[in-house]
Protein backbone atom coordinates (compact mmCIF):
# COMPACT_ATOMS: atom_id res chain seq x y z
CA UNK A 1 0.00 0.00 0.00
CA UNK A 2 1.35 3.42 -0.99
CA UNK A 3 1.39 5.98 1.78
CA UNK A 4 -0.19 9.27 0.78
CA UNK A 5 2.04 12.34 0.78
CA UNK A 6 1.07 15.19 3.08
CA UNK A 7 0.69 18.83 2.04
CA UNK A 8 1.32 21.18 4.95
CA UNK A 9 0.83 24.96 4.90
CA UNK A 10 3.10 26.80 7.33
CA UNK A 11 2.30 29.86 9.40
CA UNK A 12 5.48 31.72 10.36
CA UNK A 13 4.24 34.06 13.07
CA UNK A 14 5.86 37.28 14.31
CA UNK A 15 4.10 39.77 16.61
CA UNK A 16 0.81 37.92 16.13
CA UNK A 17 0.87 38.11 12.31
CA UNK A 18 1.80 35.58 9.64
CA UNK A 19 4.96 36.73 7.86
CA UNK A 20 7.17 35.50 5.03
CA UNK A 21 10.82 36.19 4.44
CA UNK A 22 13.77 35.40 2.17
CA UNK A 23 16.61 33.26 3.63
CA UNK A 24 14.96 33.89 7.05
CA UNK A 25 15.31 37.69 6.52
CA UNK A 26 13.41 40.55 4.74
CA UNK A 27 10.19 39.72 6.57
CA UNK A 28 6.87 40.93 5.13
CA UNK A 29 3.27 40.57 6.32
CA UNK A 30 1.12 37.73 4.96
CA UNK A 31 -2.08 37.90 7.02
CA UNK A 32 -3.98 36.85 10.13
CA UNK A 33 -2.97 33.41 11.47
CA UNK A 34 -6.45 32.40 12.61
CA UNK A 35 -8.09 33.32 9.29
CA UNK A 36 -5.38 31.59 7.25
CA UNK A 37 -5.44 28.47 9.43
CA UNK A 38 -9.21 28.12 9.02
CA UNK A 39 -8.94 28.63 5.26
CA UNK A 40 -6.22 25.99 4.83
CA UNK A 41 -8.07 23.50 7.02
CA UNK A 42 -11.22 23.97 4.94
CA UNK A 43 -9.27 23.68 1.68
CA UNK A 44 -8.00 20.20 2.56
CA UNK A 45 -4.56 20.72 4.07
CA UNK A 46 -3.36 17.48 5.69
CA UNK A 47 -1.72 19.27 8.62
CA UNK A 48 -0.75 22.74 9.73
CA UNK A 49 2.54 24.00 11.14
CA UNK A 50 2.68 27.16 13.29
CA UNK A 51 6.15 28.55 14.01
CA UNK A 52 6.63 31.47 16.37
CA UNK A 53 9.78 32.49 14.52
CA UNK A 54 11.19 35.02 16.99
CA UNK A 55 10.39 33.20 20.26
CA UNK A 56 13.83 31.57 20.65
CA UNK A 57 15.71 34.67 19.56
CA UNK A 58 13.65 36.84 21.96
CA UNK A 59 14.05 34.26 24.77
CA UNK A 60 10.31 33.91 25.36
CA UNK A 61 7.54 31.32 25.16
CA UNK A 62 5.30 30.71 22.16
CA UNK A 63 2.15 32.87 22.03
CA UNK A 64 -0.22 30.45 23.76
CA UNK A 65 -3.41 32.44 23.26
CA UNK A 66 -2.86 32.57 19.50
CA UNK A 67 -2.16 28.83 19.42
CA UNK A 68 -5.46 28.23 21.21
CA UNK A 69 -7.37 30.42 18.74
CA UNK A 70 -5.85 28.65 15.73
CA UNK A 71 -6.56 25.20 17.25
CA UNK A 72 -10.21 26.18 17.74
CA UNK A 73 -10.85 26.79 14.01
CA UNK A 74 -9.12 23.75 12.46
CA UNK A 75 -9.75 20.00 12.46
CA UNK A 76 -6.40 18.71 11.20
CA UNK A 77 -3.17 17.77 13.01
CA UNK A 78 -1.40 20.86 14.26
CA UNK A 79 2.33 21.27 15.02
CA UNK A 80 3.54 24.27 17.00
CA UNK A 81 7.15 25.34 17.47
CA UNK A 82 9.14 28.34 18.64
CA UNK A 83 10.83 28.95 21.96
CA UNK A 84 10.40 25.40 23.30
CA UNK A 85 13.14 24.88 25.88
CA UNK A 86 11.48 22.72 28.52
CA UNK A 87 8.83 20.06 29.12
CA UNK A 88 6.67 22.83 30.59
CA UNK A 89 6.86 24.83 27.34
CA UNK A 90 5.84 21.73 25.39
CA UNK A 91 3.02 20.91 27.81
CA UNK A 92 1.62 24.44 27.46
CA UNK A 93 1.61 24.16 23.67
CA UNK A 94 -0.18 20.79 23.77
CA UNK A 95 -2.67 21.97 26.40
CA UNK A 96 -3.56 24.90 24.15
CA UNK A 97 -4.58 22.62 21.30
CA UNK A 98 -1.46 21.54 19.41
CA UNK A 99 -1.05 17.86 18.47
CA UNK A 100 2.73 17.98 18.09
CA UNK A 101 5.58 20.12 19.38
CA UNK A 102 8.32 21.44 17.13
CA UNK A 103 11.72 21.99 18.73
CA UNK A 104 14.93 23.29 17.17
CA UNK A 105 17.16 25.60 19.24
CA UNK A 106 16.04 23.96 22.50
CA UNK A 107 17.04 20.51 21.19
CA UNK A 108 20.48 21.65 20.04
CA UNK A 109 21.11 23.30 23.41
CA UNK A 110 19.85 20.28 25.34
CA UNK A 111 19.55 17.15 23.14
CA UNK A 112 18.24 15.10 26.07
CA UNK A 113 14.98 17.07 25.97
CA UNK A 114 14.04 15.08 22.84
CA UNK A 115 14.09 11.86 24.88
CA UNK A 116 12.23 13.49 27.78
CA UNK A 117 9.51 14.78 25.44
CA UNK A 118 9.22 11.36 23.77
CA UNK A 119 8.84 9.58 27.12
CA UNK A 120 6.27 12.03 28.42
CA UNK A 121 4.14 12.74 25.35
CA UNK A 122 4.97 9.92 22.91
CA UNK A 123 7.27 9.87 19.89
CA UNK A 124 4.47 10.97 17.56
CA UNK A 125 4.32 14.34 19.36
CA UNK A 126 7.99 15.22 18.91
CA UNK A 127 8.99 17.08 15.74
CA UNK A 128 12.64 18.10 15.57
CA UNK A 129 13.02 21.09 13.26
CA UNK A 130 16.35 21.36 11.44
CA UNK A 131 17.27 24.62 9.71
CA UNK A 132 20.23 23.84 7.45
CA UNK A 133 22.49 25.89 5.22
CA UNK A 134 25.38 25.08 2.88
CA UNK A 135 28.81 25.75 4.37
CA UNK A 136 31.73 25.91 1.92
CA UNK A 137 34.37 25.79 4.63
CA UNK A 138 35.25 22.07 4.68
CA UNK A 139 36.31 20.81 8.11
CA UNK A 140 36.36 17.07 7.42
CA UNK A 141 35.28 14.67 4.70
CA UNK A 142 32.07 13.51 6.40
CA UNK A 143 28.92 14.23 4.34
CA UNK A 144 30.69 16.53 1.90
CA UNK A 145 28.96 17.26 -1.43
CA UNK A 146 30.04 18.85 -4.67
CA UNK A 147 28.09 21.04 -7.11
CA UNK A 148 29.53 23.17 -9.92
CA UNK A 149 33.01 22.30 -8.63
CA UNK A 150 32.19 23.75 -5.22
CA UNK A 151 32.41 21.50 -2.19
CA UNK A 152 30.20 22.00 0.84
CA UNK A 153 28.37 20.41 3.76
CA UNK A 154 25.04 21.22 5.42
CA UNK A 155 25.29 23.07 8.74
CA UNK A 156 22.54 23.36 11.35
CA UNK A 157 21.50 26.90 12.35
CA UNK A 158 19.53 27.97 15.43
CA UNK A 159 17.74 31.07 16.77
CA UNK A 160 15.59 31.41 13.64
CA UNK A 161 18.54 30.91 11.29
CA UNK A 162 20.68 33.58 12.95
CA UNK A 163 23.38 31.46 14.59
CA UNK A 164 25.56 28.70 13.15
CA UNK A 165 26.29 25.64 15.30
CA UNK A 166 29.11 23.80 13.52
CA UNK A 167 26.84 20.73 13.58
CA UNK A 168 26.37 18.58 10.46
CA UNK A 169 22.66 18.41 9.57
CA UNK A 170 22.76 14.77 8.45
CA UNK A 171 24.51 13.62 11.62
CA UNK A 172 22.11 15.67 13.75
CA UNK A 173 19.08 14.12 12.00
CA UNK A 174 20.39 10.64 12.84
CA UNK A 175 21.03 11.63 16.44
CA UNK A 176 17.60 13.25 16.80
CA UNK A 177 15.96 10.02 15.64
CA UNK A 178 17.99 7.97 18.13
CA UNK A 179 17.03 10.36 20.94
CA UNK A 180 13.31 9.96 20.24
CA UNK A 181 12.19 12.34 17.48
CA UNK A 182 9.07 11.13 15.70
CA UNK A 183 9.48 13.39 12.69
CA UNK A 184 11.92 15.88 11.18
CA UNK A 185 10.88 19.25 9.78
CA UNK A 186 13.75 20.07 7.43
CA UNK A 187 14.13 23.64 6.18
CA UNK A 188 16.74 24.81 3.69
CA UNK A 189 17.80 28.34 4.64
CA UNK A 190 19.43 28.70 1.20
CA UNK A 191 16.10 28.02 -0.49
CA UNK A 192 13.77 29.74 2.01
CA UNK A 193 11.52 32.27 0.28
CA UNK A 194 13.29 31.95 -3.10
CA UNK A 195 10.33 30.16 -4.74
CA UNK A 196 12.74 28.26 -6.99
CA UNK A 197 12.18 24.80 -5.54
CA UNK A 198 13.22 22.71 -2.55
CA UNK A 199 16.81 21.72 -1.85
CA UNK A 200 16.55 18.22 -3.31
CA UNK A 201 20.11 17.24 -2.41
CA UNK A 202 19.67 18.16 1.26
CA UNK A 203 16.22 16.54 1.48
CA UNK A 204 17.26 13.33 -0.27
CA UNK A 205 20.23 12.83 2.03
CA UNK A 206 18.30 13.49 5.23
CA UNK A 207 15.49 11.13 4.11
CA UNK A 208 18.09 8.43 3.34
CA UNK A 209 19.75 8.80 6.74
CA UNK A 210 16.66 8.33 8.96
CA UNK A 211 13.65 6.01 9.11
CA UNK A 212 11.20 8.54 10.61
CA UNK A 213 9.05 10.83 8.41
CA UNK A 214 10.69 13.95 6.99
CA UNK A 215 8.87 17.15 5.98
CA UNK A 216 10.60 19.19 3.25
CA UNK A 217 10.51 22.96 3.68
CA UNK A 218 12.01 26.01 2.02
CA UNK A 219 11.77 27.15 -1.59
CA UNK A 220 8.36 26.04 -2.85
CA UNK A 221 7.10 28.49 -5.48
CA UNK A 222 4.79 26.35 -7.59
CA UNK A 223 3.00 22.98 -7.45
CA UNK A 224 5.64 21.37 -9.66
CA UNK A 225 8.27 22.04 -6.97
CA UNK A 226 6.31 19.63 -4.77
CA UNK A 227 6.17 17.05 -7.57
CA UNK A 228 9.96 17.35 -7.85
CA UNK A 229 10.72 16.93 -4.17
CA UNK A 230 8.37 13.94 -3.85
CA UNK A 231 9.71 12.17 -6.93
CA UNK A 232 13.39 12.90 -6.37
CA UNK A 233 13.72 12.49 -2.60
CA UNK A 234 10.88 10.22 -1.42
CA UNK A 235 10.16 12.71 1.36
CA UNK A 236 6.93 12.13 3.36
CA UNK A 237 5.48 15.64 3.30
CA UNK A 238 5.97 19.01 1.66
CA UNK A 239 5.54 22.22 3.60
CA UNK A 240 4.91 25.55 1.88
CA UNK A 241 3.97 29.09 2.77
CA UNK A 242 4.26 31.69 -0.01
CA UNK A 243 2.29 29.81 -2.65
CA UNK A 244 -0.67 29.51 -0.28
CA UNK A 245 -0.50 32.85 1.56
CA UNK A 246 -0.51 35.07 -1.50
CA UNK A 247 -3.38 33.29 -3.24
CA UNK A 248 -1.10 31.93 -5.97
CA UNK A 249 -2.51 28.42 -5.44
CA UNK A 250 -5.18 26.91 -3.19
CA UNK A 251 -4.37 23.77 -1.21
CA UNK A 252 -7.04 21.77 -3.00
CA UNK A 253 -5.82 22.87 -6.44
CA UNK A 254 -2.26 21.90 -5.57
CA UNK A 255 -3.37 18.46 -4.39
CA UNK A 256 -5.38 17.89 -7.58
CA UNK A 257 -2.30 18.78 -9.63
CA UNK A 258 -0.16 16.37 -7.59
CA UNK A 259 -2.72 13.61 -8.15
CA UNK A 260 -2.62 14.35 -11.89
CA UNK A 261 1.18 13.99 -11.69
CA UNK A 262 0.70 10.58 -9.99
CA UNK A 263 1.76 11.68 -6.52
CA UNK A 264 -0.44 9.85 -3.98
CA UNK A 265 -2.35 12.48 -2.00
CA UNK A 266 -5.57 12.53 -0.03
CA UNK A 267 -8.28 14.55 -1.80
Amino acid sequence: MTLTKRIIPCLDVKNGRVVKGLHFKSIKDAGDPVELAEKYSNEGADELVFLDITASDEQRETIKELVRKVASVINIPFTVGGGVKSLEDARNILLNGADKVGINTGAIKNPQIITELMKLFGRQCVVVAIDAKRNYNIKNELNVFSENDKRFWFEVFIYGGKQETGIDAIEWAKQAEKLGAGEILLTSIDKDGTKDGYDILLTKNIVASVSIPVIASGGCGKPNDMVDVFKKSNVDAALAASIFHYEAHGVNGVKKYLKYKEIPVRL
